[in-house]
């Protein structure tokens, strides 16, 4: 008797009953079920959990899907794999198939950058080489798919071996959506989330035949190179420089403010002082100014005993207004630069010593030659 209870415990020892996951690696996408030689017993229990696919493979087909929840495995409700093999009238047989669970949630640890700098044109400074990095999330949308075209047959298919793939995708999107983004260098960082999520619907679109989406898309940051930057500067320092006068202004009102906080010693000398220029400032401006008096002409100058040739005449020095902001002096070989750069064009005010007014350039005599000149248009055909 007791032999045979053995012999009964051995039979039921190679049917599974239960099919399950509980994933303790937090990198793993794919797990094939240990079933090795053991057969699945037909009444047996499958449970899926949350964030979890079940996919059953006969014979290297996709035969069933599952979704979250807990099943009986019945031929009811297995009716591709009940198919295959031909169990028309419910015959309730053990069976062999490979059972493959996919991890639905999101995996956000995923990171990338470019390697290589991204060339892109802007309309102010030209050809740019960008270089960026940030994170993003992928998540299986279709288990199936990510069987066919990825996993394959591998029993643990981790986040690793598809983590280089994606980041090469996501690079060569990037340099595609930063090309046409058409948004200026100086708008770039207000701009990065709109772009992230324009990358995270192109590259989703890219990864849907192999089953993967990616809800999120995060550019943490565009590093621009350091000529920019320095250009950058400069036109900062350039712009508090064209406004000289509300900067000591403010200045004086910031002085001011610091003397009536720090009352008695060198804060009332400081409020006095700076109370007094202002006193002075407000006074000049109210007070009409008499006109200058002519200097006194120079008595003539005893004629050399040699005679000195004049000084060489100096180069025109220019100032441009560009952006409100205005710019120079330069001469006529920094005009040829900026007009060829495209930030001097036919539109641009200019201004020298001898002009009565700013003028656009186009209508200046002496910068003619800095523009391509236009043609007239044809006369009408006979």
């Amino acid at each position: 008797m007791g032999a045979r209870v053995g012999l009964f415990d051995a039979i039921r020892g190679e049917f599974i009953d239960i099919i399950e996951w509980t994933d303790s690696s937090r990198d793993t996408i794919v797990w094939r079920f240990p079933r090795h030689d053991n057969e699945i017993k037909m009444g047996a229990k499958l449970i899926v959990r949350e964030s979890q696919t079940a996919v059953f493979v006969n014979e290297g087909q996709i035969a069933d899907v599952y979704t979250p929840g807990t099943y009986t495995l019945q031929t009811q409700n297995m009716p591709i794999l009940s198919t295959l093999k031909g169990w028309k009238y419910g015959f309730d047989s053990p069976f062999k198939a490979e059972v493959y669970f996919v991890t639905t949630r999101q995996f956000t640890d995923m990171k990338w950058g470019t390697a290589n700098p991204v060339i892109v044109r802007d309309a102010e400074f030209g050809m740019v080489r960008l270089r960026a990095f940030g994170t993003f999330a992928a998540k299986v949308v279709d288990a199936a798919a990510l069987l066919r075209e990825l996993a394959g047959t591998d029993p643990q298919f981790r986040t690793e071996e598809v983590q280089e793939y994606l980041r090469q995708l996501v690079v060569s999107k990037l340099s595609t959506a930063l090309a046409t983004a058409g948004v200026p260098m100086l708008d770039l960082a207000g701009q990065q989330e709109l772009l992230g999520t324009r990358l995270a619907g192109a590259i989703s679109q890219e990864l849907a035949p192999v089953g993967i989406s990616l809800p999120k898309f995060v550019i943490e940051n565009i590093s621009l190179p350091p000529e920019v930057e320095q250009a950058i500067d400069t036109r900062s320092r350039m712009g508090i420089a064209g406004n000289l006068d509300q900067y000591t202004q403010f200045q004086a009102a910031d002085a001011i403010g610091d003397a009536a906080r720090n009352p008695g010693g060198a804060g009332e000398g400081i409020g006095l002082g700076v109370g007094m220029a202002m006193g002075q400032r407000i006074a000049a401006g109210l007070t009409p100014q008499a006109p200058a008096a002519p200097a006194a002409a120079p008595a003539p100058a005893p004629a050399p005993a040699v005679a000195t040739p004049p000084p060489l005449p100096q180069p025109a020095q220019w100032f441009v207004g560009i952006g409100g902001t205005q710019q120079g002096p330069y001469d006529a070989a920094a005009l040829a630069g900026l007009a060829g750069a495209g930030s001097l064009t036919r539109e641009t005010l200019v201004w020298k010593d001898g002009m009565a007014a700013w003028q656009p350039a186009a209508q200046v005599p002496d910068l003619g030659g800095l523009f391509a000149a236009v043609p007239p248009p044809l006369p009408p055909q006979a």
